[in-house]
């Protein structure tokens, strides 16, 4: 059979659970992909420049990573996870709906980074949910929960493609410049007096736009309402009957699976097991990390780890900060590149190329699920990093090639998406689910695309649309570089260990032969 019967097990025992985890995903997707082809909109809309518009993005990632460093505090009981899924994926919907009505460019910031709160949330949780649930098998759910963002980021552009203005506003720098992006033909107009559209034109194109941001709002619905349904039938909603029946969390239920394997394990080896741990009591602090940031650092004795431990989790980070901040770059700015010189694409057909990008990303993460069964996270890892080098120098030495641009976003998709799952399960396997692995990576890729947003998006009004792809190599090499330091830091990690249980032995053997 392709999948054990064990692990189909652990899914029927959990697939609400799981199926939740999923669904909110998209909501993460529909979120995190939308600024990308409507950057140009929404810059008429605020009547703001290039520079400008680049920090609403900043506002998202920075309230992401807050969220993604807070999110392991809703983890205490299923409850406290389960509500606030409930109300990050609600807000998504609510702050869709507000866009259009956010015609200053401060404002439509605040919206935006309400948004990247709820985003870190659910990226936390879903993770550590995950994780906790199926452990040692969390590979193959991860990268189907990594799917449905990728999903998500399909359907935006997607919904939003039919709505972009065909003219749009676009100053820079000192000189005021309006492009007027055809359907047709994309041509420019440089202008010695005029900076705005008139407020007719402006009013227009806002209509028309808001059409898209509604329409994602009604879709993201069925989330929030899929959330409530799972608190209801697992008897969490306060004003349900039956409501206070207590339910063995997740991470209880791997407790009590655990201690069932071990105790088979010593029945088989006759061996007596050992006494079962006092369980914690409520208000006491979580053993075994994948809390938050804070929480992760009081647990146990980080004196006693070697310094490996630590570089395992800062390595690991350091790479997704520049996988990822290479995926929010790419989607953010390729529709901005492929409009300008020398592509000068119609917007029409540029706006398919962040469409494009995220349905690689969907469908490499669909493709992962089985390769990340049969083969280490550890080879994917390294193909994928090196396919996104290879695929973005062909894309520097290309430039000029429309056709390419097309093949190449979908080739960077594919070896992108499944960095992230594939990072997330080495790293926790290698520290055997004991550390904070998950919420450091969660908030290292939300600041690594934050951070590399803003770089990218000042770098290209100043110093052309070749540096978009640029900054994209540079940032490649470094990612593949920190990931074989990872691999040597991984090595020193195991003779760490090695060497610790060679010690134990000998100190044991001898108390035994007295005994």
């Amino acid at each position: 059979m392709f999948i054990e019967e064990r692990v189909l097990t652990l899914f029927k025992r959990n697939w609400q659970h799981t199926l939740t985890y999923w669904s909110v995903f998209f909501s993460f997707g529909l979120c995190i992909a939308f600024l990308g082809p409507t950057i140009l909109d929404l810059q008429c809309q605020t009547q703001s420049t290039l520079q400008q518009i680049t920090w609403v993005f900043f506002s998202q990632q920075f309230c992401l990573l807050i969220g993604s460093s807070i999110g392991g505090v809703f983890k205490k009981t299923l409850f406290s996870a389960l509500s606030a899924l409930f109300i990050s994926s609600l807000v998504i919907s609510v702050i869709f709906a507000i866009i259009p009505f956010c015609y200053n460019v401060l404002i439509l910031a605040i919206a935006m980074a309400v948004t990247g709160l709820a985003m870190g949330v659910i990226d936390t949780i879903a993770n550590i949910q995950l994780v906790s649930i199926y452990q040692k098998d969390s590979a193959v759910f991860l990268q189907a929960l990594h799917f449905f963002i990728g999903f998500g980021a399909l359907v935006s552009p997607l919904i939003a493609d039919p709505f972009l203005s065909e003219h749009c506003g676009n100053s820079t720098g000192g000189e005021e410049n309006i492009h007027f992006h055809h359907r047709s033909s994309v041509y420019s107009i440089r202008l010695s007096n005029s900076s705005t559209p008139s407020p007719q034109h402006t009013d227009q194109e806002e209509s028309i736009v808001s059409y898209a941001f509604w329409i994602m709002a009604v879709i993201n619905l069925p989330v929030p309402i899929a959330v409530l349904v799972l608190m209801y039938l697992e008897k969490l909603i306060p004003c349900c009957p039956g409501s206070n029946t207590r339910l063995l969390d997740k991470d209880e239920l791997a407790m009590e699976t655990q201690a069932t394997d071990t105790a088979n394990t010593h029945a088989q080896t006759h061996t007596p097991a050992p006494a079962p741990e006092p369980e914690p009591q409520q208000g006491d602090d979580e053993v075994g990390g994948h809390g938050d940031i804070f929480s992760c650092c009081k647990n146990g004795n980080l004196s006693g780890w070697p310094p490996s431990f630590f570089g395992i989790h800062i390595l690991g980070g350091m790479v997704l900060f520049m996988t990822d901040g290479i995926v929010g770059a790419y989607a953010g700015f390729v529709y901005t590149y492929a409009v300008a010189p020398p592509m000068l694409l119609p917007s029409h057909t540029a706006g398919y190329l962040a469409s494009l990008f995220w349905a690689a990303i969907t469908a490499g993460r669909l493709v992962s699920i089985p390769l990340a069964y049969r083969f280490k996270p550890v080879r994917l890892l390294m193909v994928n990093l090196a396919g996104v080098i290879v695929t973005v120098l062909l894309l520097l030495l290309l430039y000029t090639s429309s056709t390419f641009l097309f093949v190449g976003t979908c080739l960077l998709g594919l070896f992108l998406s499944s960095i992230f799952p594939c990072m997330l399960a080495y790293t926790e396997d290698i520290l055997e689910y004991q550390g904070c692995a998950t919420t450091v990576l969660v908030t290292s890729a939300g600041l690594g695309e934050m951070v590399l947003q803003v770089v990218v998006g000042s770098i290209i009004p100043t110093s052309g649309s070749y540096s978009f792809l640029l900054c994209g190599m540079i940032i490649g090499c470094i990612g593949f570089i920190l990931f074989f330091a990872l691999l040597l830091c991984h090595r020193l990690h195991s003779n760490y260990l090695t060497g610790t249980l060679k010690k134990t032995a000998m100190v044991e053997e001898p108390q035994r032969e007295k005994q």
